[in-house]
């Protein structure tokens, strides 16, 4: 349900700022920007969103953004593939320079103590459901793996596969502002039919998404409790 209410409010926030602001002006502009250097775009995207995961701040709008620049199929790429480096960038630090100071921070999260027994029993699983379930904080719990004894090969895949789901969400959603983009701007036409298409495939992952969230909730619930 988190992941679900996050995405409504994002919608709405997306919808006031189209409203009040000069929208169509600035994303003609930016995306003549993108066309213009895509060698270096979407690199320059990927060293942001390292950045972003190793300084604690989140990384909705950036998958978002990935989305509305890129277009579903490379933002779901670039993305995914900028949030492992950047998960694994923070687990590294954690693990190595900045422990005591993770531990500090996670005093304020009992329930981390049974993630780290859990992972001791299952390691790579116990970080998938991690990923897949709102229960932790994203950006934190980077680091706190770090503290844990799971293998960092392990850690990677397993963070890699949890996190394409609410991925695939962000990015879909930021892919509809770039249609609704070249909408107003008048460089895309739509049909009632690709329209429906559109709508019913981010309804269908928004569903998807959140169903996966609540079983692999579930899931570590039940895996925590037997920690």
């Amino acid at each position: 349900m988190q992941r679900a209410l996050v995405f409504v409010l994002l919608v709405g926030g997306l919808v006031a700022m189209a409203a009040v602001l000069p929208v169509a002006g600035w994303l003609e502009e930016f995306l003549s920007w993108v066309a213009a250097n895509r060698a270096v775009s979407w690199l320059a995207f990927i060293v942001a969103y390292v950045l972003a995961c190793v300084f604690l701040v989140p990384g909705s709008l950036l998958t978002l953004g990935a989305g509305f620049v890129f277009g579903l199929p490379a933002g779901l790429a670039i993305v995914s593939a900028a949030s492992t480096l950047g998960a694994c960038a923070a687990f590294l630090i954690g693990r190595y320079l900045v422990r005591d100071w993770v531990e500090l921070r996670l005093t304020a999260l009992p329930r981390f103590a049974r993630v780290d027994r859990a992972v001791g029993e299952r390691g790579a699983l116990i970080v998938l459901l991690t990923r897949l379930s709102p229960l932790f904080p994203f950006n934190l719990l980077n680091y706190g793996l770090g503290l844990t004894s799971v293998r960092f090969s392990h850690y990677a895949v397993a963070s890699w596969l949890g996190m394409l789901p609410g991925t695939a969400l962000y990015v879909y959603l930021g892919s509809a502002g770039q249609t609704l983009a070249g909408v107003m701007t008048g460089t895309t036409s739509t049909t009632p039919l690709t329209q429906t298409f559109f709508v019913g495939g981010l309804l269908a992952t928004l569903v998807l998404t959140v169903m996966v969230a609540r079983v692999a909730g579930r899931a570590l619930n039940s895996a925590l409790e037997q920690a």
